[in-house]
């Protein structure tokens, strides 16, 4: 299939796992449209939960995917980023949960307004994972109307588009399910896996475990042409890109990465400087 061909056909999947390639994007009038900046579907906040403002701080630097880490604890969902941090208010629900729906009813069904595309919410599981996912599950299910759903085999988009990482032991009782409000976040071993895209529509791993260059020198053409033929795979099977532990300080190398990434279709970058990536993405005018 022809290159324009297969993107056009995978921004049809990502309408309903908030997929970073470019989509249509449609705003309520014209006027909007001309003057609202449109989201950076591209843009994933790593611990999103860290910012002043979890979740607002990337929506307001136009982020389409937000990350956030889970501990169960006494049957709540605690964000943070190690067990020492755990404060009792600060939950899943209270954090992303409840302000997304919120978000959502007032800009009529989608998380920004006229846009017609999912956020996604990357939840990293850092308790054990079955038992953390079930009672995340039950939580998902109260807010079922704002989540993008697998039922019996067919795929229902909703306003944002749940990704569950983290401690592997969740795929079990995930992919037991039938109905299902969230997806599973795969990893480089997945590639070409029997597991389709309705269950894994996104492939992620560490920067540093598969690639030496760190945006120093020239990208060695053997880690070029694998970092492609990566994204050729992935795409060829509707499934998304990512990678964690890419150079995240300011300045030429990590320009240098953020730009090979780009140029090769990966669909998030992945960032702790908010305002930096967008900086960066809108100064190459890309979404």
């Amino acid at each position: 299939m022809a290159l324009t061909t297969r993107r056009r056909a995978l921004t049809t999947l990502g309408a309903a796992l908030a997929g970073s390639i470019a989509v249509p994007s449609y705003a309520t009038a014209g006027e909007s449209r001309r003057h609202r900046p449109r989201p950076l579907w591209r843009a994933h906040a790593h611990n999103d939960y860290e910012h002043p403002r979890p979740l607002f701080d990337a929506l307001d630097h136009r982020f389409g995917s937000v990350e956030a880490d889970i501990f169960l604890v006494g049957g709540q969902l605690l964000v943070a980023h190690d067990p020492v941090d755990l404060d009792p208010r600060r939950t899943l629900e209270s954090l992303y949960l409840k302000p997304l729906a919120a978000r959502v009813k007032a800009n009529h069904g989608w998380v920004y307004r006229g846009q017609r595309r999912p956020l996604q919410l990357l939840i990293d599981i850092k308790t054990e994972g079955a038992s953390t996912y079930l009672e995340l599950d039950r939580q998902l299910l109260r807010y079922r109307n704002l989540f993008t759903t697998y039922e019996h085999g067919r795929m229902y988009p909703g306003a944002v588009t749940a990704v569950i990482s983290g401690d592997r032991a969740a795929r079990v009782p995930m992919e037991a399910q039938t109905v299902r409000r969230a997806f599973y976040d795969g990893r480089l071993a997945d590639l070409g896996s029997a597991a389709p895209a309705s269950f894994i529509p996104l492939i992620s791993d560490n920067w540093t475990l598969n690639f030496t260059w760190q945006g120093v020198g020239a990208f060695p053409a053997a880690e070029r042409a694998k970092l492609h033929d990566i994204v050729r795979r992935a795409h060829d099977r509707w499934q998304r890109v990512r990678f964690w532990a890419t150079p995240d300080l300011a300045g030429a190398a990590r320009d240098a990465v953020w730009g090979e990434l780009l140029a090769a279709g990966v669909d998030h970058l992945n960032t702790d400087d908010l305002a930096g990536l967008e900086a960066f993405l809108d100064a190459r005018h890309r979404q």
